[in-house]
């Protein structure tokens, strides 16, 4: 009954939040991954928000090193096909860690809740808003949003925040443009396809499938830093592994050992080529054959930090796109500390120790 009641009210605290972010990952990925080699340590059930998204990488790659065992801890790996699900999942308590979206931090302060990223895997959003073909030529940028149906992954979703960031941005309203609930992969194809949307915000592999298949063209790119910079003002910090404050408190030593392990990821990702990357994971990932995942996973790489340390300027570049349109935001920039919706003090001694 008490976990019934803590998933109801998280579910309430998430409906204008949604999704974390970008798309849904594919349904054979939905579900628990594979266990990685058990040691002799505390479990952690990790829920992520579509573990064949490139964006949410290092959380698969990690298992597949062996990092989780080297550091001692055993990680159960989830994957739900929307990001919502992952905050839910750990805001009921049915996990002890969510890798999506830092925006939800910020979020879920504003709501009265603690949450905190521990590790930052990226500081840029590796989302891309794609224009289908045949609309090309009429939209070029946010400004020319209007009247339009733009694909996001679900209404609530950051790949809807971002749109509406975008759109607000270059002057079109958020009352005149009409966002359309795609999902990604598959979904996001056929919707381009079938003319359901008229341009969409995604995240590779997708961006890669839509651009071999010459669906669609690139609006904003937004998989690196200066892509970020450009389109948003800043460094967005996006992928994370965020945690329930009190846990984290409670459980320091196991947190430790899973900044350990993904600090190790981290480093190692900026060490080797896209390709051995690639290798390293789950075969049936690279839909679009091995040379495109490749591909796409070099699209994205910038967006990854080395060493899983929050950016500076980062979250006040999140807290200005949130305050530009969310509701629960816009006009509580001042009451929000933003030094509570992270921590560096677990990544830091990853690095040093």
């Amino acid at each position: 009954m008490r976990r019934s009641l803590a998933a109801a009210l998280a579910a309430t605290l998430l409906l204008p939040l949604a999704a974390c972010a970008n798309d849904a990952a594919s349904s054979s990925h939905n579900g628990a991954a594979p266990a990685g080699p058990q040691v002799d340590g505390p479990k952690v059930k990790i829920m992520v928000g579509g573990l064949d998204k490139v964006i949410y990488l290092p959380a698969m790659l990690t298992q597949r090193l062996g990092y989780f065992a080297d550091a001692g801890v055993n990680v159960e790996l989830m994957s739900e096909p929307a990001g919502v699900n992952a905050t839910t999942a750990l805001l009921a308590g049915d996990v002890q860690g969510a890798v999506g979206f830092y925006d939800h931090t910020i979020d879920l302060q504003a709501k009265g809740k603690n949450v905190e990223s521990v590790v930052q895997f990226s500081q840029a959003p590796g989302e891309v808003e794609i224009v289908s073909a045949k609309q090309a030529d009429a939209i070029r940028s946010g400004a020319d949003f209007k009247g339009r149906k733009l694909g996001v992954t679900s209404i609530g979703s950051s790949t809807d925040f971002l749109t509406k960031y975008l759109a607000v941005k270059n002057g079109t309203p958020v009352s005149e443009f009409s966002p359309i609930a795609v999902g990604a992969g598959q979904t996001f194809i056929a919707a381009l396809q079938q003319g359901s949307i008229d341009a969409g915000m995604t995240t590779d592999p997708t961006v890669a499938n839509v651009l071999d298949k010459g669906l669609g063209k690139i609006l904003y790119d937004m998989r690196t830093p200066q892509g970020s910079r450009d389109a948003l003002g800043g460094l967005y910090p996006s992928s994370s592994l965020y945690m329930n404050t009190d846990w984290v408190e409670k459980n320091k030593d196991t947190t430790q050992k899973l900044a350990n392990a993904f600090v190790k990821t981290l480093g190692w990702m900026s060490t080797h080529t896209p390709g051995e990357i690639a290798a390293k994971m789950p075969a049936d990932y690279a839909q679009g054959g091995a040379e495109q995942y490749a591909a796409a996973i070099k699209a994205t790489l910038p967006m990854f930090t080395t060493d899983g340390v929050m950016p500076a300027d980062g979250p006040r570049t999140v807290l200005a796109v949130l305050a530009a349109f969310h509701p629960d935001v816009k006009g509580k920039e001042g009451t929000i500390d933003l030094a509570r919706t992270y921590t560096t003090e677990f990544v830091t001694k990853a690095t040093t120790g």
